[in-house]
């Protein structure tokens, strides 16, 4: 059996300007500055908190559990004003499912919140496991999400494989012993994702069901 565990933010869904307006709306309460959206792609990627904690100025960084609060009211009432699928995303997953291959998905994102967005975007594919950030486990680079999906699938698992858009994913990938296919359509692109030592790059979403089925 083959497991594509995928992450959402940058590689399922171009998520950015809706995380981006949350966080501003929070900044604009607190009456702090807003930020551009390729600011916020390079904020986004180790969870909700995390990205209010660097969209604050320095020597603010304490209020950053008060923005956090602010976001996610807000996000949960916005997180698909402007939240789509990338081109070719829904025909690779049906593609890669149509041949046996099983989907998860495995994200940093609130749980919740991940959930909405598949359940909405993808009604008609399959998932395994749609695993978020939550208090029950640690995020990623850590493993512990992998881990929960694996033992999800009781069948042998003959090559399990990580698609991400980030430096987080690659490391991700790489901490769980598994091919990372890191794709350049996301918040960071080409040169992180090679950095970092992706296995397999993907240029477009055909090229992830290319790869795996190979």
């Amino acid at each position: 059996m083959t497991i594509a565990i995928f992450d959402l933010d940058g590689t399922i869904a171009d998520t950015i300007a809706d995380l981006g307006a949350s966080a501003d709306h929070g900044l604009e309460v607190l009456g702090f500055p807003k930020h551009t959206i390729p600011e916020y792609k390079k904020f986004v990627g180790n969870g909700a908190q995390k990205l209010c904690e660097r969209a604050l100025p320095e020597g603010h960084k304490d209020m950053a559990l008060k923005l956090h609060g602010l976001f996610k009211e807000y996000y949960s009432a916005h997180l698909l004003d402007n939240t789509a699928l990338y081109e070719g995303i829904k025909e690779t997953l049906q593609r890669l499912s149509e041949n046996g291959v099983k989907l998860a998905v495995a994200t940093n994102k609130p749980e919740d919140a991940a959930e909405k967005i598949i359940a909405a975007l993808l009604p008609d594919i399959d998932f395994i496991k749609v695993l978020g950030g939550c208090d029950r486990r640690p995020k990623k680079p850590d493993t512990a999400i992998i881990d929960e999906i694996l033992a999800a699938v009781p069948d042998k698992k003959d090559k399990v494989w990580m698609i991400g858009d980030s430096n987080v994913d690659v490391q991700t990938g790489k901490n769980a012993g598994i091919p990372v296919i890191g794709c350049t359509w996301g918040f960071r692109g080409r040169a992180e994702l090679e950095a970092e030592g992706a296995d397999y790059i993907a240029e477009k979403a055909e090229d992830i069901a290319d790869i795996i089925l190979a």
